[in-house]
């Protein structure tokens, strides 16, 4: 509600605005029009030669200095002054200045430039020089005109209160927010450097279905659609797990993938309906060699994208270079809420806990699953610096092998950073007789009304049955770690285009 309120206070206010808004744009029309009518369509052009952008003209300022360069981008700033003007241009690596004289670049093109528009896009021909004032510049020899902006930018975009614009218009952001233009060139350059580092480790990329009969391999609730060609329903992946398996009983012994996953869950500022999953699977390895890979993953990203091994997320400081910390959900609950595990014998004495403890649970819940309720509550928001929360409840761990010397436990971690789950890894199950007994605890779970319990998957366990080496499988949240290194409050802030609520009949 509140979203929507802030929506129509902003329409309200944009409202009031817009005869002269209109006004405006029919101006740029006309502009449009004339250039059409002279010969002069922008929209016409099919190229431009650039030599050089922004950022490399300021960093190579002493190589450059006197020579001819051209460059491309958006007009952000005009100043015309009679004879000569300045102008600054915008391209995907930076801003740069541009001094522009008549007699540099002749009569006709100097009142062709006068007519420009913030926001329209020209190629740029000059020789660097720096100003008076010392700012790097290009003395113009060529302004040409390739794209005409019809539409008004933002005066000031900072000053903007209505962030839903921002996501919904993700392009006027990248325009006017430099910030916001980092953190996705930053979000590139993490998930570049993970493919490096796990190309270096001898894993192979590879890329398994997204419309799957059978969504497993997590607990989620699965988006639902029909294919007609087959006249039969299928659902979006909730997981990447269970077909990268598929290919370690096929003898890729080292897969990963990142790709989209959906999950038909809520909205905040740690959720969104489809979002970026790393899974990946090494055979003859278990949940610590999953570990090491984590510590030395998370190092080396942090390392060749940020230059640190230290992470700064709203004021805190999380230090990555130093061991991570590794304890078991039983010593994470007695450490944080004082109940040591290890006594609790039965179900009537967890949920006697639960009860004195103001901890919820539902009739369905077994005592691993109080246990992780514990957790969660009391547990979860301590874990700030990296931290490896090992050894989970059966009950809640259904592809998951057992702990040989404790069955009621099984070999999971999740990697925590900044009170959030960052990662998820087992020491995957093999057996298929037991995977069979676990999914028929599932579909249990399903038929008491449990929306995100798995279903059988009778091809995957045909696939056990062939033959699955000792495995370690693990699953990243590509988004959140990019929250943390780019110091992003919200998931909506690192994925480009969110998921947002349609508005009027159409996005607005």
């Amino acid at each position: 509600m509140g979203e929507q309120k802030n929506i129509q206070q902003n329409n309200q206010q944009n409202n009031a605005k817009e005869p002269d808004m209109n006004q405006l744009r029919k101006v740029r029309r006309e502009k449009l029009a004339e250039l059409q009518e002279n010969g002069k369509n922008p929209f016409v052009i099919t190229k431009y030669d650039v030599t050089h952008h922004a950022v490399d003209i300021k960093e190579r300022y002493e190589e450059l200095e006197g020579q001819q360069v051209t460059l491309a981008g958006r007009v952000m700033q005009k100043r015309v002054m009679g004879k000569a003007s300045f102008c600054n241009i915008l391209d995907q690596t930076g801003n740069i200045q541009s001094y522009v004289a008549r007699d540099s670049i002749g009569e006709e093109e100097y009142k062709d430039f006068k007519k420009l528009d913030i926001g329209d896009i020209v190629g740029l021909e000059g020789e660097v020089f720096k100003t008076k004032t010392g700012e790097i510049s290009i003395h113009a020899s060529a302004v040409k005109l390739l794209s005409k902006s019809l539409q008004i930018l933002p005066e000031k975009y900072h000053g903007l209160t209505n962030t839903d614009m921002r996501y919904r218009q993700r392009y006027v952001d990248l325009i006017m927010n430099m910030e916001s233009r980092d953190t996705f060139i930053k979000r590139s350059k993490i998930i570049s450097a993970i493919r490096r580092y796990l190309d270096g480790q001898g894993f192979l990329e590879v890329e398994t279905p997204m419309l799957v009969s059978n969504a497993g391999g997590a607990a989620a609730r699965p988006f639902e659609t029909h294919f007609n060609a087959l006249d039969e329903d299928f659902k979006l992946r909730i997981s990447l797990e269970l077909y990268l398996k598929r290919l370690i009983v096929g003898g890729l012994e080292r897969v990963y993938e990142i790709g989209r996953v959906f999950r038909n869950e809520g909205l905040d500022t740690r959720h969104n309906p489809e979002f970026t999953l790393m899974e990946l699977y090494q055979a003859y390895t278990d949940y610590n060699g999953m570990m090491d890979l984590t510590e030395n993953l998370y190092r080396h990203v942090a390392r060749e994208v940020l230059g640190t091994t230290t992470i700064v997320y709203n004021g805190v400081e999380m230090d990555l270079g130093k061991p991570f910390e590794r304890i078991t959900m039983v010593d994470a609950v007695k450490k944080y809420a004082g109940v040591d595990w290890n006594e609790v014998e039965t179900l009537e004495q967890a949920r006697a806990l639960a009860d004195k403890h103001h901890v919820e649970y539902e009739d369905r819940h077994k005592k691993g699953d109080i246990l992780s309720l514990f957790f969660e509550e009391f547990a979860e928001e301590h874990l700030v610096q990296p931290t490896f929360v090992m050894d989970h409840p059966i009950e809640i761990s259904p592809l998951t092998k057992k702990k040989p010397e404790n069955p009621e436990y099984v070999e999971r971690f999740e990697f925590f950073m900044n009170g959030w789950e960052m990662a998820n890894a087992y020491s995957e199950l093999n057996d298929p007789i037991d995977q069979r007994e676990r999914f028929k605890a599932q579909e249990e779970l399903l038929a008491q009304g449990d929306e995100e319990a798995n279903t059988t998957d009778e091809d995957f366990l045909n696939a056990l049955e062939i033959g699955m080496p000792p495995t370690g499988g693990i699953g990243f949240g590509i988004d959140r770690m990019c929250m943390l290194m780019t110091d992003s409050a919200a998931i909506r802030d690192v994925l480009l285009f969110p998921t947002m609520k349609t508005l009027g009949g159409k996005d607005q």
